[in-house]
């Protein structure tokens, strides 16, 4: 289809950036090689002004014919030299036409920045007009990125495994990019991976590159082929990836796989970054401790922090749990977690971890809806409450106000999701995982 034509799926050429696909021909002044027009960059995850990933090359990878340049590292992108040139865009497992046009000196991007099965050709079309050259999208022996914001521990949990899958399926060679804090979790279990942190990116390399994130704003589908607050917080990755988003557990091999301790204990996490997160119950935290030292546990908290809070609010490691807390490896807190006998903690990064370490995890949690996080039978909620403004996309999360209660905030019943969630409920739910209470039976073996 030429430009100016009309087809369900096929878009105009232009120099404005609609919906689906940037084609922007060169001015006059150009370069034989144009620098290639950005889409406008995701928004980071965590409210911070920084760009969430490193940018790709300024001009795509890959080399098509007569100079023309291509990549999939923002999407697909083409750089076309001076000539007369057709581009046809197609997505190759759906057969449906993204986009066809003529131009000249110019780029082409499309406006999806996920994975799709793009074939791309390309076609002279002046006297010395010749065969079209036909690229389907094929990351096999090929380096591909996969690049995850850093400041956040559970998401990553829930994500990697999708990269996993990404590079099982595409035969690539893998790099991914994320803190130098969780890789050395990966890296023993994965060598055939690449980990490196996001300075140490090198944009030129990758055949392809793909951004994994919560996009809040992304009403158009540009990062994202769904909301990530439908499909859950870690399978977004498997939609964003193009893979079976059925959620699995990353492998983590430690370094230290010792018993910390020889007693039977459980791993409590309480801290979060916004008190919607925290289980707001005034006595909850104390009487499952003593609850729990009464069934024969000791009981370890494994925060980075003892206190956390805001203004006035302040939240304290609960009395009677043993302090483990501080700015430790991730290593030290996963050890603990591996040997536990369970879990007890929020939705946060460590619940995820436990998960990852296939601990049994007890989730008390009234702001996310059950289908945001990992499956456990020993999830705690309360449906009595006002439950599920996280996964709302009529309320979009504030980062920055750490008291964020979108239907009640300032009224009697701000965080009632989790205040409403009594020591009883979540104390019938810990009876019900396997094996509890038989650090109480040890001891009255020893005794």
């Amino acid at each position: 289809m030429v430009a100016g034509s009309k087809l369900d799926l096929a878009f105009t050429m232009t120099a404005s950036i609609p919906h689906d696909i940037l084609a922007a021909p060169a001015g006059q002044t150009a370069a034989s090689v144009a620098p290639i027009a950005l889409m406008p960059r995701p928004v980071s995850t965590n409210g911070a002004a920084k760009p969430p990933f490193p940018t790709p090359a300024a001009v795509p990878t890959q080399e098509a014919l007569h100079g023309v340049r291509f990549d999939f590292n923002d999407g697909c992108r083409v750089v076309l030299p001076e000539g007369e040139w057709q581009v046809v865009l197609r997505d190759y497992e759906t057969d449906n036409l993204l986009f066809q046009t003529d131009i000249g000196v110019g780029a082409v991007a499309s406006g999806k920045k996920y994975f799709v099965p793009f074939e791309l050709q390309v076609q002279s079309r002046g006297k010395h007009a010749d065969a079209a050259f036909i690229h389907r999208f094929d990351a096999n022996d090929r380096e591909v990125l996969i690049q995850f914001p850093v400041g956040t521990l559970g998401d990553l949990m829930g994500w990697f495994p999708y990269a996993v899958k990404f590079q099982r399926k595409h035969n690539c060679r893998l790099t991914c990019a994320m803190s130098a804090l969780i890789a050395p979790l990966f890296r023993r279990a994965y060598p055939d991976i690449e980990f490196i942190t996001h300075e140490d990116v090198k944009p030129e390399r990758y055949y392809a590159t793909y951004n994994i994130g919560l996009f809040f704003d992304d009403e158009a589908h540009t990062y994202q082929p769904a909301d990530f607050r439908h499909v859950g917080l870690h399978r977004t990755a498997g939609h964003i990836l193009g893979v079976d988003p059925e959620e699995m557990r990353p492998n983590i091999v430690l370094a230290d796989d010792t018993r910390p301790i020889a007693e039977r204990y459980v791993v409590i996490a309480v801290q979060s970054s916004t008190q919607c997160k925290y289980w707001n119950h005034p006595t909850g935290w104390r009487e499952i401790v003593a609850f729990l030292k009464n069934a024969g546990y000791r009981v370890i908290c494994i925060d980075q922090k003892a206190t956390h809070g805001s203004g006035i609010v302040w939240n304290h490691i609960p009395h009677g749990a043993e302090d483990e807390t501080g700015d430790r490896p991730l290593e030290e807190r996963a050890r603990w977690l591996k040997h536990a006998d369970f879990f007890v903690g929020l939705s946060s990064g460590l619940a995820w971890l436990a998960w990852a370490c296939n601990t049994p995890v007890a989730m008390i949690s009234g702001f996310t809806a059950e289908n945001n996080e990992f499956a456990t039978p020993y999830r705690v909620i309360n449906y009595h409450a006002c439950t599920g403004c996280w996964n709302d996309v009529r309320h979009r999360f504030d980062h920055q106000d750490f008291f964020w209660c979108p239907r009640h905030k300032d009224t009697s019943r701000q965080f009632e999701c989790t205040r409403l969630i009594t020591p009883e409920q979540v104390k019938r739910t810990l009876q019900r995982i396997p094996g509890f209470g038989e650090g109480l039976k040890q001891a009255a073996t020893r005794s």
